[in-house]
């Protein structure tokens, strides 16, 4: 699968990513797929037009089916921050994958958002992306201003 034809946004990130400011789900998913991590600050030192191609990467589970996303993101880290990204190993079950259990980190945030939670079956037809989008919102333990917005735009939320 190639590249999308403009970046990848939810609704609720086009305000809160600001133009790509912020790093959209899109490149975070990538980010974790690959084992890769960047500050901010790095992401920020990008031109637009390089943080549009990296969000612009598909989001399906299969790290073979796009494997340039890493390549990319270390040619534009080395020439426009003169660094590389920080290499991690990915959590090979994460919690978003199992279709049978809501996270316990999507139930506590959907309490702080005064939301039910997903019960196990609507959990389980989201789209793999979808859940990994409301487990890494909720993964701290203070409220999140985008977890309200994407409960709403997955259909999960009045």
């Amino acid at each position: 699968m190639g590249l999308h034809d403009k970046p990848l946004l939810f609704d609720f990130e086009v305000i809160s990513s600001e133009n790509l400011t912020f790093m959209p789900m899109s490149v975070r998913f990538n980010l974790d797929r690959f084992g890769l991590r960047i500050s901010l600050a790095q992401w920020q030192m990008l031109p637009l037009e390089d943080r549009a191609l990296l969000a612009r990467f598909p989001v399906e589970e299969d790290a073979a089916i796009e494997p340039n996303f890493d390549h990319a993101l270390f040619e534009m880290m080395r020439t426009h921050a003169n660094v590389e990204p920080d290499w991690f190993s990915p959590d090979g079950e994460p919690a978003w994958r199992n279709t049978q259990v809501v996270p316990e980190g999507v139930i506590h945030q959907s309490g702080i958002a005064s939301l039910s939670a997903p019960t196990p079956e609507k959990w389980a037809q989201l789209d793999p992306f979808k859940r990994y989008v409301l487990t890494k919102l909720s993964r701290k333990p203070g409220g999140n201003h985008d977890f309200i917005p994407a409960m709403k735009e997955f259909g999960l939320a009045p």
